[in-house]
């Protein structure tokens, strides 16, 4: 007897399909969603460290079992109204810190602050302030035109989405920023 071949069923190729590719997609939903996210800087308010429209790697893990430090680029959200968005700011002041600015300075619990990666000094004025706890105070590193936590106030640790990791584009900056 001869065997017939059967024509290749469309349920056949979805089988292999859900079986070869969805646990690629399952996988990178996941580390997208759980561990890392590609993000776009949008502005200016990070340079001279980061500039507009580069290409970052945002890790989301270390904030979820960890604090962020000072100095730490995050990538936080605000909400204004009803509409949230994504900023890219520097953490200065953790929980417990007492921040105030004068002088084209920031002051942490009394110390001038260095901060070698500002280009202009910090405008504006704000008297000693304790930051909250659960609570962070953020800044741009072009201070002039920065909308941070000297407008919009402290950022709760949830709303920080996470650790700014590498940044791949413009590839020829590509690194830690």
């Amino acid at each position: 007897g001869r065997v017939m071949e059967r024509p290749e069923s469309e349920s056949s190729w979805l089988r292999e399909f859900a079986r070869s590719f969805l646990p690629a997609i399952l996988i990178v939903a996941c580390f997208n969603l759980f561990i890392a996210q590609p993000r776009t800087v949008d502005g200016s308010s990070m340079e001279p460290t980061l500039d507009d429209n580069d290409r970052l790697i945002v890790e989301l893990m270390s904030y979820r079992f960890g604090d962020p430090e000072r100095g730490d680029i995050v990538m936080l959200r605000i909400t204004e109204g009803q509409s949230s968005r994504a900023l890219v700011k520097r953490i200065v002041g953790l929980p417990g810190d007492t921040i105030e600015i004068h002088d084209g300075n920031v002051y942490i619990n009394g110390e001038k602050y260095d901060e070698p990666y500002v280009s202009a000094s910090t405008n504006g004025i704000m008297t000693a302030t304790l930051i909250p706890d659960g609570q962070y105070f953020v800044m741009g590193d072009n201070r002039p035109i920065s909308n941070d936590s000297r407008y919009f106030g402290t950022v709760p640790h949830q709303d920080i989405i996470g650790k700014v990791w590498i940044r791949y584009w413009p590839f020829n900056l590509f690194g830690r920023p």
